[in-house]
């Protein structure tokens, strides 16, 4: 396993910590109503009843904070999934996680559940089907780390099938249907993000109560049964916390893609390989990430806005096809 110096270390967390305030700040002064930090201080401070402050209460605020959620669910799921599963390339909308999710969100689309926390039980019920029929079917069949990633791309496939063809008897949600399946923060309130926001908190705290756990599964079944580790109930209740972070960001965010395999990628470049380092600053660094690739979706092409989703797939896929072809995203790294 990779160890650096305590100093190195600290800078990834400064780094991290001021990649996240800078996007949260420019998430919330930038937009085709551009406000001046004076405008954030009244509104922040009580100052409500002006146009500016109810845009940056109602819209902005909301939008920024499910951006900053959403992004360390992602990251921190996808960097517990390539560990579970020994496989760098795994991630939630690679395996099929979050189109499980998606399903489950679509399906209660169609019974007029569109937030609180039964869209977020649902969708994670969605995700931890995925996560552990790729699971089980790997143990089973004693699949390769290739494999493994097929049967995810088979299963993302299947899962947006049944999704489109509900949508096709179901016109209605149709709408809803095409924005959440990029991926997009423009119709977020309050109401939908705090049951996901619950969810995601109180997963990444059990999930950094167990880092040492964590690297001692990550050595192999063999390695953790000698040191008195239960592998397959611990592989298990990782997988949960995986897929309620999945779940809970996928029902607010939709099928925001790549998160989760950029950032662990990217985080394990910066700092130790640790999981106790690893998760706090795939956390920080997603929840930056994704905030500043949202805030740039809705102000480079003003005053048209795109969904972040297509900014994630422009900067995902080549990453994807680059870790695939060099050979370092299937392999376990010590």
């Amino acid at each position: 396993m990779r160890y650096l110096p305590k100093k190195k270390i600290k800078y990834a967390y400064l780094s991290a910590v001021l990649l996240l305030l800078i996007a949260a700040f420019l998430g919330l002064v930038l937009g085709s109503v551009p406000l001046s930090f004076d405008d954030l201080l009244r509104a922040l401070t009580g100052d409500a009843d002006t146009p500016e402050a109810r845009i940056l209460l109602y819209v902005r605020l909301p939008r920024a904070c499910a951006g900053i959620l959403c992004g360390a669910a992602f990251s921190v799921a996808g960097a517990v999934i390539q560990g579970v599963l020994a496989n760098r390339l795994a991630s939630p909308s690679i395996i099929g996680v979050n189109a499980g999710a998606g399903l489950a969100v679509t399906i209660c689309a169609v019974f007029g559940i569109i937030g609180g926390f039964s869209l977020s039980l649902f969708a994670f019920l969605g995700a931890l089907f995925s996560v552990m029929l790729v699971s089980l079917c790997a143990a089973k069949w004693a699949a390769s780390r290739g494999t493994v990633i097929l049967m995810g791309v088979a299963l993302n496939s299947f899962l947006g099938a049944i999704a489109d063809a509900i949508t096709s008897f179901v016109p209605e949600i149709a709408v809803m249907n095409n924005d959440f399946k990029v991926g997009d923060f423009s119709f977020v309130t309050y109401d939908q993000l705090l049951p996901a926001a619950v969810i995601i908190l109180l997963s990444l705290s059990v999930l950094l109560s167990l880092t040492g756990e964590l690297d001692v599964l990550t050595l192999g079944d063999e390695n953790a049964s000698g040191l008195g580790m239960n592998p397959t109930l611990m592989r298990t209740l990782f997988l949960i916390f995986a897929a309620l972070l999945s779940g809970a960001a996928v029902s607010v965010a939709g099928l925001l893609s790549f998160v989760g395999l950029l950032v662990p990628h990217a985080v394990r470049r910066v700092s130790s390989a640790q999981s106790k380092h690893l998760l706090p600053l795939c956390a920080l660094f997603g929840g930056g990430f994704v905030s500043l690739c949202d805030t740039l979706a809705r102000t480079v092409f003003a005053p048209y806005e795109i969904p972040v989703g297509i900014i994630m797939a422009f900067l995902g896929a080549p990453f994807f096809i680059f870790i695939l072809f060099k050979g370092r995203g299937g392999h376990r790294h010590a």
